[in-house]
């Protein structure tokens, strides 16, 4: 007789186990904007783990010095430095990737994490929230990916962008319709940069986060992830677990590697197959404003 009692996916290997060899990127740089907390910093850790020298730039000088502290104590990581930047300001930006070349050399990788975002009910966005969604992780992506895309093709050198989306860039996103609209354009920029920068030897990819709970997790994540009924958010996923952020760090490395020279404009979705699930029967509908807790909308 045998138990066939669900019992989800395996736990990952333990952390500072390596998905490359070790050394792959030894003598390489990698910049991470958003870099300086949450799933950010531990795709950094990861990249350092491997070898490389990493920049890591945020909008929090105290986060960031702490974060570098942390990577630096990573085992087999290179030089690590930290760089102040709010990627909603282009001339900040290049000013960050000036920094980078001059304390460790040109970024031969970035890394697309910097985003804003809140769940809120479409009809009570005011246009500067909308701005500032939008404006940091739409506009901020394109003008890090634009700054590292045009150092490179002057430079006539090969390159790695991975910019990090989301699931509801594909099926929209109840409650948040600016990140959703912002994440839209994310993957509709790596589509396109794909095509138009392969020929010079850059490559571009996105990679999609399911639920990986950690620390830096802001309250309205926290409080939106409490009001779901039940609690137990592993008994949500058809994985019947959360990520573990080094997970995450894991498919990021694989992606910007010699190991995946032929993979580009893709979108890589590292959620346990939570995206795609769907019940034979659907739950009934709750508004968005009932879920958030928000009373009848007035002008």
């Amino acid at each position: 007789m045998t138990d066939d009692t669900p019992r989800g996916l395996p736990a990952p290997p333990p952390l500072g186990a390596t998905a490359l060899p070790a050394g792959t990127y030894a003598g390489q740089v990698v910049l991470v904007t958003g870099g300086g907390t949450g799933l950010g910093k531990a795709i950094a850790a990861e990249f350092a783990r491997l070898g490389a020298g990493v920049v890591v730039a945020g909008r929090r000088a105290e986060r960031l010095e702490r974060a570098r502290a942390e990577l630096a104590a990573v085992p087999g990581a290179g030089p690590v430095a930290a760089a102040v930047c709010d990627v909603r300001d282009p001339e900040r930006v290049a000013e960050v990737f000036d920094a980078a070349e001059g304390a460790l050399g040109r970024p031969d990788v970035l890394v697309n994490n910097a985003a804003a975002n809140f769940p809120c009910p479409a009809e009570d966005l005011s246009p500067n929230a909308w701005r500032a969604v939008v404006d940091t992780t739409l506009t901020g992506t394109w003008f890090a990916t634009r700054e590292f895309g045009r150092r490179h093709l002057a430079a006539g050198t090969p390159g790695a962008i991975v910019s990090v989306g989301a699931s509801y860039a594909w099926t929209g996103g109840p409650g948040f319709a600016h990140s959703a609209a912002a994440k839209a354009g994310v993957k509709n920029l790596v589509e396109t940069l794909a095509v138009e920068w392969g020929p010079y030897g850059i490559r571009i990819n996105a990679l999609v986060p399911g639920l990986f709970p950690h620390d830096d997790m802001t309250e309205d994540i926290r409080g939106g992830l409490a009001r779901a009924p039940g609690g137990d958010h592993a008994a949500r996923q058809p994985a019947l677990r959360v990520g573990v952020p080094r997970e995450l760090g894991w498919a990021a490395t694989f992606l910007a590697s010699p190991y995946a020279r032929f993979v580009t404009g893709h979108t890589l979705v590292v959620d346990g197959a939570n995206w795609q699930r769907r019940a034979l029967v659907q739950p009934e509908v709750v508004p968005v404003r009932e879920q958030l807790g928000r009373g009848r909308f007035t002008p």
